[in-house]
């Protein structure tokens, strides 16, 4: 078998086999295939495309590129949850609490954020001394004794997806449904949960920004996780304005906090629920997605997820009074009102800009590598419906920084859209499969 041959097949609009697409997996992974034909493979797969058939061999491919985890000697069922990523969602450090506290293991392998959208190991790294890098053996512990573990990705599960991520960074081909979902599908697969929810996000502060699109990705998705015997459910839901209403790392775990005591933003509290009903649903511990509702509702009034994610997050090194108290996560030197430039209604908020103007403030990262400033960021006083007066606030930015904060400032006032008539706000949950 050569690799130019695959190639050529591909870019001819061929068909490739799975053992054609192991052929090339495997010897990419250990350096025998060189950058420059993963480069000419991956512009052929973003313009050729690729059948189920060939992304479910990919996604298997990669996920068996390395080490793949067997929790079954931890627990019977163990969930996860895939966010494609947005401005303001700190999802995972709500659902994961939210589940585990009613009995069922959350195990999960999370990113660190870059461009506009925020990586959830970023905010919880804004608890002091809380760690992500742990062992296997650690991160199998974890769960078994906490039922909740979030770990960074070790390079040793699907080491193929970081080699090809890597390349299709600087080649122009991220944007590919194919290697988009097997990409994510690889690393859920190797990470050894049994149930998986996809929060698939949409609009101008997603990847996706098209509903059809995260649509597409969503059923590819599901079509691969079930092929691979894994239960399935996506969420598709609203990313044209920021979720909930702190964006920047330590603001958002305040926000989590507070979600976790029963509080929080009505959107940000409703997509705790939903998420987690469909992960209960799935674990079969709700025989359907309003008893996961009310399971969840009853977590969050309980004081039992609250209490979860404090065991969480005290297990990998975490500073336990931070949770009891938010108040001693970073804060920010400069902490000042942006005031509404006219009177009127929020038609709509750019959610890319908003992350955009939070890395700006140094609470993200242009490229991989860059130091995270966890205290920055902004906390949204008004959303899409709302009437503001003149003068009003629109939000509040956390800065560390005088000319940081001035560029932020002009970047946010121009990511708001105004009307003069009522405005309905979008629709948080677009559908939910599975």
């Amino acid at each position: 078998m050569r690799t130019v041959d695959i190639i050529a097949k591909k870019r001819d609009g061929g068909e490739l086999t799975p053992d054609e697409i192991e052929f090339f997996v495997q010897g990419f992974t250990r350096g025998e295939i060189p950058d420059y034909q993963a480069s000419a493979w991956a512009m052929a797969v973003f313009w050729r495309g690729m059948t189920d058939a060939e992304t479910t061999a990919l996604t298997l491919a990669m996920a068996r590129s390395g080490e793949t985890l067997d929790l079954h000697d931890v627990a019977p069922i163990v969930v996860d949850k895939h966010s494609t990523g947005g401005v303001g969602d700190k999802t995972t450090l709500a659902v994961g609490p939210v589940v585990a506290s009613l009995g069922i293991p959350v195990g999960k392998m999370s990113g660190r954020g870059l461009s506009f959208s925020g990586g959830t190991l970023d905010k919880l790294e804004s608890i002091a001394g809380w760690r992500a890098g742990l062992t296997i053996a650690e991160f199998k512990a974890q769960l078994r004794d906490v039922g909740l573990v979030v770990a960074g990705q070790t390079a040793d599960l699907a080491p193929a997806d970081g080699k090809l991520y890597a390349l299709r960074d600087v080649t122009g081909t991220v944007p590919s449904l194919p290697l988009i979902a097997s990409s994510i599908m690889s690393k859920k697969i190797a990470s050894g949960a049994d149930a998986i929810v996809l929060d698939v996000k949409t609009g101008r502060g997603a990847f996706m920004e098209e509903e059809a699109e995260a649509l597409r990705l969503a059923e590819l998705m599901l079509r691969i996780g079930r092929s691979m015997g894994r239960r399935m459910a996506a969420v598709i839901s609203d990313m044209s304005q920021p979720l909930g209403r702190a964006v920047g790392n330590a603001l958002e775990v305040r926000e989590a906090v507070e979600t976790l005591r029963g509080g929080g933003p009505p959107d940000f509290q409703e997509h705790t629920i939903v998420v987690s009903s469909e992960m209960l649903r799935l674990a079969n511990r709700a025989r359907d997605a309003e008893e996961g509702r009310r399971l969840a509702e009853s977590a969050l009034r309980a004081g039992r997820a609250l209490a979860k994610f404090r065991e969480f997050a005290v297990a990998q090194g975490g500073d336990g009074r931070q949770i009891d108290d938010p108040a001693l996560l970073p804060r920010a030197r400069l902490v000042e009102p942006l005031p509404a430039p006219r009177s009127g209604y929020l038609a709509a908020m750019d959610a890319r800009k908003i992350g955009l103007a939070v890395v700006d403030l140094g609470g993200g990262r242009a490229k991989k590598g860059d130091p995270i400033d966890y205290a920055v960021g902004v906390v949204l006083s008004a959303k899409v419906g709302d009437r503001v007066e003149k003068g009003q606030p629109l939000l509040v930015i956390h800065a560390n920084d005088e000319a940081r904060l001035r560029e932020a400032r002009a970047r946010l006032l121009g990511a708001h859209t105004w009307s003069d008539e009522a405005v309905s706000p979008p629709r948080l949950i677009r559908r939910v499969l599975g």
